[in-house]
C-alpha cells in the first residue's frame, strides 16, 4: 500500500524544499512542520516571483495553496 501524502512529507522535515504556489510564486526553505491538512511551516524561506526575490524568514502556508513540492535532497538519498 502506498504511503499517505503526509507520511511522505514527514520524511522531508529538516530538508530544503521548493514549493510552487497557485499564484505562480516559488518558495524555497527548510521544511519545519506539517499537519494532517498539509499546511506547511518553512524556515529561512525565500520567495521568488518573475519580478523579484526576497527573504521572508519563517512562513506558514495553507496546504491548498501548494501546487508542487520539490525536494532535491530526497531524490539524492533514494538513488
Amino acid at each position: 500500500m502506498a504511503d499517505a501524502p503526509t507520511l511522505l512529507l514527514e520524511r522531508l522535515v529538516k530538508q530544503r524544499v521548493t514549493l510552487l504556489l497557485k499564484d505562480a510564486r516559488q518558495l524555497t526553505g527548510t521544511l519545519v512542520a506539517l499537519d494532517e491538512h498539509m499546511n506547511l511551516v518553512l524556515d529561512d524561506a525565500d520567495e521568488t516571483t518573475a519580478e523579484m526575490t526576497r527573504h521572508l524568514g519563517k512562513v506558514v502556508l495553507r496546504g491548498s495553496n501548494v501546487v508542487t513540492l520539490h525536494a532535491p535532497q530526497a531524490a539524492a538519498k533514494s538513488a
